[in-house]
């Protein structure tokens, strides 16, 4: 069964980066989709970016150059990096893979001055 753990997340100030790590328990080759997701306070969780097994990536629009999406096949890591974060980066990040398994704890990223 896959499991994934995030971590990387802290406070940050208003133009600053943080890098996530999401760990899986098994090879990243054998996964085919993967994604980071977002939930803000008293908001719903949204999707950020995903990435391919051929490397395809896409990001949502708000983090869009800001934001990028990589795997270590050799670690079985997937990372955001995250750069100029903004306040309203701030939430709770989860990964998953596509088709989704159950949530993780996820990983507090907080925005703030």
């Amino acid at each position: 069964q896959v499991k994934l753990v995030e971590s990387g997340g802290g406070l940050v100030q208003p133009g600053g980066s943080l890098r996530l790590s999401c760990t899986a328990s098994v090879n990243l080759k054998s996964i085919g989709v993967m994604a980071w997701y977002r939930q803000a306070p008293g908001k719903e969780r949204e999707w950020v970016a995903m990435t391919t097994a051929v490397g395809a990536k896409q990001y949502t629009d708000s983090v869009k150059g800001r934001f990028t999406i990589s795997r270590d096949f050799d670690k079985n890591i997937m990372f955001l990096q995250m750069n100029n974060l903004k306040p309203e980066d701030t939430a709770v990040y989860y990964c998953n893979q596509i088709p989704k398994i159950t949530w993780g704890q996820g990983t507090q990223v907080t925005v703030s001055s």
